[in-house]
């Protein structure tokens, strides 16, 4: 089975609290959407923990908008690196903390595991009847009707920070699972055959979200 989750944002509790109840057998995987850092108490030990739990699962690590800031603030260069200036204004001091960094970049260095981890984040998947994005696709390209051309024409802002196709309908011929957009009221962006939100808001009061694949299970913490 592959095991979907949403925006994680720091916290380490949930993120250990929900890994602890998902009934994972041997062979199944993991894909993790996006949005490790900022804003919750303890980036670096998610990403300590991700690290970890990749050592005995195949995991599947995509790249969110808060990575791109973070990582943009540290000085990477490259299109997946930009927003540094509103880095700090989107919960960037909480990951700042988490590592113990000061105010100046230039003397800001990773651990080696945790460089690697970011370095080789992806900006999509796709498996079966499912794409994997952190936040969209945009409007033109969900109405394609080639999911492959799709993703190959997918412009960085739009897989980081879309919000236009949470509840519309495309042609793409599966179902996108996304996170970045949580409900007001913290529960899962339902929108199928079309795409399936789980960003549910755990850095502000709601649960962690796991969605289990093809069956479409949730567990939540």
């Amino acid at each position: 089975m592959l095991y979907a989750i949403g925006d994680i944002h720091g916290r380490l509790d949930k993120l250990d609290a929900l890994l602890g109840v998902l009934p994972l057998r041997p062979g199944d995987r993991l894909i993790f959407l996006g949005d490790y850092v900022d804003r919750g108490p303890a980036s670096a030990g998610v990403v300590d923990r991700l690290v970890e739990f990749a050592d005995a699962y195949p995991c599947t690590f995509l790249l969110g908008n808060h990575e791109s800031m973070f990582l943009d603030h540290l000085g990477w260069r490259g299109p997946s690196y930009f927003g540094s200036d509103v880095f700090l204004a989107n919960g960037g001091d909480a990951t700042l903390a988490s590592y113990g960094f000061g105010t100046d970049p230039e003397a800001m260095r990773l651990p080696a595991k945790h460089e690697a981890f970011f370095r080789a984040l992806r900006l999509h998947h796709a498996e079966g009847a499912y794409v994997f994005v952190h936040a969209g696709l945009g409007k033109t390209l969900a109405r394609s009707g080639d999911v492959d051309w799709a993703l190959r024409h997918a412009r960085v802002e739009d897989l980081l920070w879309d919000r236009t196709h949470t509840e519309a309908s495309h042609d793409l011929g599966v179902t996108v699972v996304y996170g970045h957009t949580p409900r007001p009221d913290f529960q899962v962006r339902w929108n199928l055959p079309y795409s399936i939100g789980i960003d549910t808001g755990a850095v502000y009061g709601g649960p962690l979200t796991a969605i289990r694949l093809p069956d479409e299970t949730l567990f939540q913490v």
